[in-house]
């Protein structure tokens, strides 16, 4: 049976999908794909990984790319827990904008995510759905989070969006963040940028957003 084949219809029933032995699975899961790329990774070496049978993988997952598409949504999720803390009630805005900017990039830049990220381009043709959801629970979500932090500024009067769409601006500021930094670790094998580095580019990123949408106290 091939990596990617659904099991025979007397597979058991799938257990929670939040359990500690899919967590487990998941682990080995990252160890080997992050190693070996998707193509080279196969699910007897997830169960070594992980330290259970493949059985116990195909009764948490029905094919590698469905393990692959778990363990990225896994990825995304561990990534983005911190980024959106703030309190639009509290934060001033340019405050607000660079903590968000810096926890992005700090997510951005980590040479597993940059792999990741690699991994999935090549998976996605092939598996479209896999890129697919990442992309509405990662990049898409982001301007949808964010947007929802710019209205709620917005509502307090310090930004004036001038009837933009806010999920689009929040995109835009997420995208201005970025400068050049991942393009190229990805492409050209560039180091992590620095910490300085970060900052100064998500600094300008704050001072080009709030010289367009910011409000003069």
């Amino acid at each position: 049976m091939s990596d990617t084949t659904v099991l025979a219809p007397n597979t058991p029933a799938r257990p929670d999908i939040d359990s500690p032995k899919r967590r487990e699975v998941i682990e080995g899961a990252r160890r080997v794909f992050f190693d070996k790329g998707f193509d080279g990774a196969s699910m007897d070496e997830v169960a070594k990984a992980a330290g259970v049978s493949k059985a116990t993988i195909y009764a948490h997952f029905s094919s590698k790319d469905e393990l692959f598409g778990a363990l990225a949504m896994c990825e995304r999720n561990r990534s983005a827990e911190h980024m959106f803390e703030v309190d639009p009630a509290v934060d001033e805005v340019d405050d607000m904008l660079r903590r968000i900017g810096l926890s992005f990039m700090t997510m951005m830049v980590r040479p597993d995510h940059i792999r990741l990220i690699r991994m999935l381009i090549g998976v996605a043709e092939k598996f479209p759905r896999i890129g697919s959801n990442f992309f509405d629970a990662g990049p898409a979500l982001g301007g949808i989070r964010l947007a929802e932090l710019l209205r709620a500024q917005e509502a307090r009067g310090r930004l004036d969006l001038a009837g933009e769409d806010a999920v689009e601006l929040g995109v835009l500021f997420l995208n201005m963040c970025n400068g050049n930094f991942v393009k190229a670790m990805m492409f050209a094998g560039a180091e992590p940028p620095t910490q300085q580095q970060i900052e100064a580019v998500v600094d300008r990123a704050v001072r080009v957003f709030l010289a367009s949408y910011g409000r003069a106290a």
